[in-house]
C-alpha cells in the first residue's frame, strides 16, 4: 500500500505555501512595476512594448535600466549587454536551487528559470533548506514565482495606464534613482555586499562620462569584483 504524502508535502498545499511566502514581498513589488510602467511610458516605449517586457523579460533591474538606456537612445547590442551582466546574478540562484530540482523534467525546469527572480528564490531557498529535496518542492517556487509574476504584469499594466495620463512634465527620472537605493540599500548586509556596492558607486561616477553608457557595465564588474575579493579575504 502507497502512503499518501503528507498535507505539507501535497502539490496543492506546496503550491499555496510558495503563494502566502510571496505575498508580504508583493506589497512592495508592486509600487515598482508600477514605476517602471510609467517610466517606460514616458522613456518613449509604447504601451505594448512596455507590457511585453515585463512578459517576457520579467526582471525589474534589468527593465528599469532597459529603460533608461532606450530613453537616451543607445544602440541595441549594448543594452543587451548591460542587462546580461546585470542578470549574472541569477547564474548563481540557478545554481544554488539545482540540487533540489535535479530530477525534474526540462519543461518544469524552463518554466522554472522563468520565474526564478530575486524574491522567489529568497523565500524559495529558505523553503527548500528546511524541508530539503523530497516532496514536491518545485511546486512551492512555482506558487511564489506566479504569485510575484502576476502581481508584476498588473502592476505594470496600472503604470503604463498611469504614465499615458501623467503629463511630461512631471518627469519620473528622479524615481528611477530612489527605486535602486531603496532596492539596494536592505540587501547590504556583510562586508562584501558594501565593498561592492561602495566601488560599484564610485566606478559609476569615474565612467560616467563613457559613451553608450559603458559606465554601467564598468560599474556592475568593478563592483563584483570588488566583492569577491573582500569575500575572498574573509
Amino acid at each position: 500500500m502507497v502512503s499518501e504524502l503528507p498535507p505539507t508535502q501535497t502539490r496543492g498545499s506546496q503550491f499555496i505555501h510558495g503563494v502566502k511566502a510571496i505575498l508580504p514581498i508583493l506589497l512592495a513589488v508592486a509600487p515598482f512595476g508600477m514605476i517602471y510602467g510609467a517610466l517606460a511610458r514616458q522613456s518613449g516605449l509604447s504601451a505594448a512594448a512596455a507590457q511585453s517586457m515585463s512578459f517576457i523579460v520579467f526582471a525589474g533591474s534589468s527593465q528599469f535600466v532597459t529603460t533608461q538606456l532606450v530613453s537616451q537612445a543607445i544602440p541595441g547590442l549594448v543594452i543587451v549587454l548591460t542587462i546580461f551582466v546585470v542578470n549574472l546574478r541569477h547564474a548563481l540562484y540557478s545554481a544554488s536551487v539545482a540540487p533540489y530540482l535535479q530530477r525534474l523534467p526540462a519543461r518544469w525546469k524552463a518554466g522554472l528559470a522563468y520565474l526564478l527572480t530575486d524574491e522567489a528564490y529568497a523565500v524559495s531557498i529558505l523553503h527548500f533548506e528546511k524541508e530539503g529535496s523530497s516532496g514536491n518542492q518545485h511546486w512551492f517556487l512555482f506558487g511564489a514565482g506566479l504569485g510575484l509574476w502576476t502581481c508584476w504584469q498588473l502592476s505594470t499594466a496600472l503604470g503604463i495606464f498611469l504614465g499615458a495620463v501623467i503629463p511630461a512634465s512631471w518627469s519620473l527620472d528622479f524615481a528611477l534613482p530612489l527605486t535602486f537605493i531603496a532596492l539596494i540599500v536592505p540587501a547590504l548586509k556583510d562586508r562584501a555586499g558594501v565593498a561592492a556596492a561602495l566601488v560599484a558607486g564610485v566606478a559609476g561616477v569615474v565612467a560616467f562620462a563613457l559613451p553608450y553608457k559603458l559606465g554601467i557595465i564598468t560599474a556592475a564588474l568593478v563592483g563584483v569584483a570588488a566583492g569577491m575579493l573582500v569575500e575572498g579575504k574573509k
